[in-house]
């Protein structure tokens, strides 16, 4: 095995890895705005829950398509992967945790470290 191969042998492992975790992060993107109810959505004006499902949804099938597709190798969908993984942590890191209390019913008393 000479440098060149092991080079392509060591880049397709790390597209592979880099792929996995890139749908692993849509799915649970997905599957979580699947769990909260449509209303809590609107009650912390976050778009509504069909706009985020259609959103986390397609970066699930793009995240399949570049783990599971064919072709010459992972990673091959470049541009529209990373905008799924975007997609996807914007609603994680933004929409998750304000949904997420609001389905508890959200307390006013909360500061950013806990209650106050």
């Amino acid at each position: 095995m000479d440098g060149k191969q092991l080079i392509g042998f060591v880049e397709t492992g790390v597209y592979f890895v880099l792929a996995l975790v890139a749908f692993c992060l849509e799915a649970w993107a997905f599957f979580d705005c699947l769990r909260h109810k449509a209303n809590a959505f609107e009650a912390v004006s976050k778009r509504t829950k069909t706009f985020w499902l259609a959103l986390t949804g397609g970066a699930l099938a793009i995240g399949a398509l570049s783990l599971f597709g064919g072709g010459s190798g992972f990673g091959t969908l470049g541009l529209f992967g990373l905008a799924a993984v975007t997609a996807a942590s914007v609603y994680l890191a933004d929409v998750r945790p304000a949904v997420k209390d609001a389905g508890r019913g959200g307390s006013r008393n909360m500061g950013p470290y806990g209650p106050w």
